[in-house]
Protein backbone atom coordinates (compact mmCIF):
# COMPACT_ATOMS: atom_id res chain seq x y z
CA UNK A 1 0.00 0.00 0.00
CA UNK A 2 3.06 2.27 0.54
CA UNK A 3 4.29 1.56 -2.86
CA UNK A 4 0.88 2.45 -4.65
CA UNK A 5 0.78 5.71 -2.40
CA UNK A 6 4.43 6.73 -3.28
CA UNK A 7 3.59 5.81 -6.92
CA UNK A 8 0.26 7.90 -7.34
CA UNK A 9 2.60 10.79 -5.72
CA UNK A 10 5.29 10.91 -8.03
CA UNK A 11 3.38 10.55 -10.91
CA UNK A 12 1.22 13.41 -9.98
CA UNK A 13 4.83 15.27 -9.28
CA UNK A 14 5.95 14.04 -12.81
CA UNK A 15 2.50 15.34 -14.34
CA UNK A 16 3.01 18.86 -12.32
CA UNK A 17 6.58 19.00 -14.40
CA UNK A 18 5.80 17.29 -17.49
CA UNK A 19 2.74 19.14 -18.62
CA UNK A 20 3.86 22.40 -19.15
CA UNK A 21 7.06 21.43 -21.11
CA UNK A 22 4.76 19.65 -23.77
CA UNK A 23 2.01 22.23 -23.89
CA UNK A 24 4.54 24.67 -24.75
CA UNK A 25 6.16 22.57 -27.25
CA UNK A 26 2.75 22.25 -28.83
CA UNK A 27 2.34 24.11 -32.50
CA UNK A 28 0.67 27.19 -32.17
CA UNK A 29 -1.97 27.36 -35.06
CA UNK A 30 -4.29 30.39 -34.37
CA UNK A 31 -6.72 31.36 -37.24
CA UNK A 32 -7.08 34.93 -37.94
CA UNK A 33 -10.71 36.09 -37.45
CA UNK A 34 -12.22 39.58 -38.22
CA UNK A 35 -14.91 40.96 -35.86
CA UNK A 36 -17.61 42.88 -37.58
CA UNK A 37 -18.60 44.81 -34.16
CA UNK A 38 -17.76 44.88 -30.22
CA UNK A 39 -20.03 43.49 -27.88
CA UNK A 40 -21.52 45.17 -24.77
CA UNK A 41 -20.78 42.20 -22.87
CA UNK A 42 -17.63 43.95 -21.23
CA UNK A 43 -19.36 45.01 -17.51
CA UNK A 44 -17.57 46.39 -14.62
CA UNK A 45 -17.58 43.16 -12.21
CA UNK A 46 -16.45 44.51 -9.17
CA UNK A 47 -19.64 43.98 -7.22
CA UNK A 48 -18.77 40.51 -7.69
CA UNK A 49 -15.74 40.59 -5.48
CA UNK A 50 -17.31 42.71 -3.18
CA UNK A 51 -20.30 39.82 -2.99
CA UNK A 52 -17.64 37.37 -2.28
CA UNK A 53 -16.04 39.06 0.61
CA UNK A 54 -19.33 39.97 2.15
CA UNK A 55 -20.36 36.28 1.84
CA UNK A 56 -16.78 35.27 3.29
CA UNK A 57 -17.28 37.85 6.05
CA UNK A 58 -20.12 36.68 6.86
CA UNK A 59 -19.11 33.42 7.20
CA UNK A 60 -16.45 34.03 9.56
CA UNK A 61 -18.66 35.76 12.12
CA UNK A 62 -21.11 32.85 11.85
CA UNK A 63 -18.36 30.89 12.45
CA UNK A 64 -16.43 32.68 15.33
CA UNK A 65 -19.76 33.22 16.65
CA UNK A 66 -21.01 29.83 16.96
CA UNK A 67 -21.54 29.03 20.82
CA UNK A 68 -19.97 25.20 20.79
CA UNK A 69 -21.61 24.24 23.90
CA UNK A 70 -20.44 20.93 23.07
CA UNK A 71 -18.91 20.22 26.92
CA UNK A 72 -18.17 16.50 27.54
CA UNK A 73 -20.61 14.73 29.84
CA UNK A 74 -19.33 11.79 32.04
CA UNK A 75 -21.38 9.43 32.55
Amino acid sequence: MVMLRKLAISLAAASMIVAPVVASAAPVARAASGSDGQNELEGNSSWIIGLVGLLVGIGAIILVADKDDDSPVSP
